[in-house]
């Protein structure tokens, strides 16, 4: 008898193959591939729940190049409205944005902030004409990305500090519903203000 032990075999696990087709196996793939797809869709476009937040601060520049502080224009109702006249959806938006803010002319508890992204001064001068006073400029989307905007247009309502409602895409600010929505959070204020 030998003193060197007999080492223990142990056996290799049993290889499995999918009994599947390979129809049934593409099939699988694509089912998978689609759910997570709507799953996705659906996180992304899902109303958000978690109510108000806080405005991000931020500086802007003007058309002089002259940084400003976002807080030094803001009113108790502000409309933080991104866009750029590169942005074909953007241009088509301007107009009734600009009679929004004709309609609060006036009105200290409401103030209009249009931020021009990645945009040329010029552009914007010569594109808004009268309305370029209250323009101010995100060369580089810090501001933009701060509110979580990754595409244009797209504006934000606040309301004391806080972003009450987010508009994406192109709005048609005639909407009675979102004018009304607009005049009771200036209404608000104006009543909180004595």
């Amino acid at each position: 008898m030998s003193d060197e032990a007999t080492p223990a075999v142990v056996p290799e696990p049993e290889k499995t193959e999918s009994t599947a087709p390979p129809e049934a196996k593409s099939w699988q793939t694509k089912a998978g591939l689609g759910a997570v797809a709507v799953c996705a869709m659906i996180a992304l476009f899902w109303p958000s729940s978690r109510g108000p937040r806080p405005a991000p601060p931020g500086m802007l520049v003007d058309a002089g190049g002259r940084p400003v502080p976002l807080a030094t224009r803001s009113a108790p109702v502000t409309l933080v409205h991104f866009w750029a006249t590169w942005c074909p959806p953007c241009i088509d938006e301007v107009p009734s944005i600009q009679r929004l803010e004709e309609d609060f002319d006036g009105n200290h508890n409401f103030s209009l902030i249009m931020i021009a992204v990645a945009d040329d001064s010029d552009k914007v001068k010569s594109f808004l004409g009268d309305s370029f006073h209250n323009s101010l400029f995100d060369h580089e989307w810090k501001v933009t990305h701060s509110y979580g905007t990754r595409k244009l247009p797209e504006t934000y309502l606040v309301v004391n500090g806080e972003i009450v409602e987010t508009y994406i895409g192109a709005t048609d600010w005639d909407q009675p519903k979102i004018r009304q929505q607009i005049e009771e959070a200036v209404e608000t204020a104006q009543n909180s203000a004595g």
